[in-house]
């Protein structure tokens, strides 16, 4: 087929999609959304974002007004998040006999929420459009390279906004995407993990200005294929990123992960859980692998079902985990009983110690970003819902990031399960570290996309930091990955285990680390003056 048939066929192709009706659009929006989180781990079909985003613009482009293109985009967020995050529904079952009810409503409203982002994204496409295109409202011949770099800002602002309002769920942002490449995933050192985003939705939008009737098929061949030439060039520039880079590690440092994978509606049964911690001990003093004798054990997030610090016993029972001269860092809850004028209350954190051989908590850090109705319910005192996990008192909230001290380790950066997926937001600024250690339990969400997209999250923020990053989940996926975002070691999903490994060294810290949100000011702002020029020279030429 050459390339003017091939023109005829899109251009038919969006002349069919005009003349449908607006039901049969909404559903054709809610396919094309499905399909585009096929896109994320584990399946990772990045090209199903061309046909999926290309096909959006189309419709969103045709759309009668911006509220018909906001119904459209809501159509298409729907089903990608629905599709992309699916797995929060094995939360549900854990203690199905109180929540199983709960499951499809649960994801199918968090999905409508999550869904007005990328409404919004299509409504303010469709408001600001006609002052980028220049033939005015709609139709082939307004199409034009313009159209796909607002639409690819848009996206990726969005994006950022969905980062941090409301708390933030910054989950399966596009740019996550490119994790199957080593090469490509270093462009997050330089502009984040939104930089990806920008620039993988422009490409994969590209496509639409095949409609630009005015344009030669030469001009679009060469246009289209200076698209595709954009991660030609980025994966060119990550090849020699990684070029001639040795890995090295720390001096005397060998770390212990343990992944005990116990399956979570097991995991605080008041008969088990003193099993639960033999078992964790008993991982921790295992022989060495390939002689790397440990010098610190780590343990998952609230692996320890006790407060720490706690009871006498229970304190001599874990500090033999610990190995000579030096430490085991592990999650637990932390309680404290606060006196408020008569009366007193229980307070709960979800926690991370740090304990020596002789069996004191050294250090620690209390969760900040908590889960919502997982940890904590918002609007307690109005909502009739209790949280999922068990106990009747939610978490409270720590006072923030911070830089613990360990003896004979770096100083580290931790995070507890999601805070990781926070761009910009993982390390304390302050006081910055050499590393990051991430403790989670994605045992909730069982053998599913759940674990492997949080993972995927975890090399981005290794590569946006420059930070080698250390992962110890319950049920896995377990590893240490190194400053490039590589993976040294891994333990896979619902395998019991342990990793011993040397703790990859720090790199200078990168561009995105060091400026992080001003160079999304830059680039926001360089989009308005973009967009307002545009929008007076179309002013005039009408």
């Amino acid at each position: 087929m050459n390339a003017f048939a091939t023109r005829s066929v899109a251009c038919r192709l969006f002349q069919w999609l005009i003349e449908l009706s607006h039901k049969k659009q909404l559903f054709f929006s809610l396919v094309l959304g499905g399909v585009s989180a096929l896109a994320f781990a584990p399946v990772s079909g990045v090209a199903v974002l061309v046909p999926a985003l290309s096909g959006l613009l189309w419709i969103v482009h045709s759309a009668a007004s911006p509220r018909r293109a906001f119904a459209l985009g809501w159509a298409f967020g729907f089903g990608h998040f629905i599709v992309g995050i699916y797995w929060i529904g094995y939360a549900f079952f854990v203690y199905a006999e109180r929540h199983a009810l709960l499951a499809v409503p649960g994801v199918m409203g968090m999905a409508a929420i999550l869904a007005v982002y990328i409404a919004i994204v299509s409504a303010l496409y469709k408001w600001l459009s006609p002052h980028v295109s220049r033939g005015g409202y709609g139709g082939l011949s307004s199409m034009g390279i313009s159209n796909v770099v607002l639409f690819a800002g848009l996206w990726t602002l969005l994006e950022g906004v969905r980062g941090w309002a409301f708390t933030g769920f910054p989950w399966n942002l596009i740019g996550s995407v490119w994790v199957i490449s080593d090469e490509i995933l270093q462009t997050a050192a330089f502009g984040g993990v939104y930089l990806l985003s920008l620039l993988t939705v422009f490409v994969s939008a590209l496509p639409i200005i095949v409609m630009d009737e005015k344009q030669s098929v030469g001009k679009l061949a060469f246009r289209l294929g200076g698209g595709l030439g954009v991660f030609v060039v980025l994966w060119s520039l990550g090849a020699w990123r990684l070029s001639g880079d040795e890995l090295t590690y720390v001096d005397n440092v060998v770390l212990r992960l343990v992944q005990p994978n116990i399956p979570q509606r097991l995991k605080w049964q008041k008969d088990l859980r003193s099993k639960h911690v033999a078992k964790l001990i008993d991982m921790s003093v295992a022989p060495a692998q390939d002689g790397r004798v440990p010098t610190h054990v780590i343990w998952p997030e609230t692996s320890v079902p006790y407060s720490v610090p706690g009871y006498p016993d229970l304190m001599q029972l874990l500090k033999k985990a610990v190995p000579k001269g030096g430490a085991l860092l592990g999650g637990s809850l932390r309680r404290e009983i606060i006196s408020q004028n008569t009366s007193k209350r229980r307070v709960v954190w979800n926690t991370l110690f740090v304990m020596d051989e002789q069996g004191d908590v050294l250090e620690g850090y209390d969760k900040t970003h908590l889960v919502p109705f997982g940890e904590y319910v918002p609007f307690q005192g109005i909502l009739p819902i209790e949280k999922l996990t068990d106990g009747a008192v939610g978490f409270s909230f720590g006072t923030g990031l911070k830089t613990l001290s360990v003896p004979g380790l770096p100083p580290l950066s931790p995070l507890i399960c999601y805070e990781v997926i926070f761009s910009g937001d993982v390390v304390d600024k302050q006081n910055r570290p050499e590393w990051i250690l991430n403790i989670t339990n994605d045992a909730w969400y069982g053998y599913s996309a759940g674990p492997f997209q949080h993972y995927a999250a975890a090399r981005l923020r290794a590569v946006e930091e420059g930070l080698p990053l250390v992962r110890v989940a319950n049920t896995g996926i377990s590893g240490v990955i190194d400053a490039y975002g590589r993976n040294v070691v891994k333990l896979g999903l619902e395998v019991e285990g342990v990793l011993d490994s040397y703790l990859p060294v720090t790199l200078p810290i990168t561009y995105y680390a060091h400026y992080k949100w001003r160079i999304w000011i830059l680039i926001c702002t360089s989009m308005l003056i973009y967009f307002t020029i545009l929008k007076v020279v179309n002013s005039r030429s009408r």
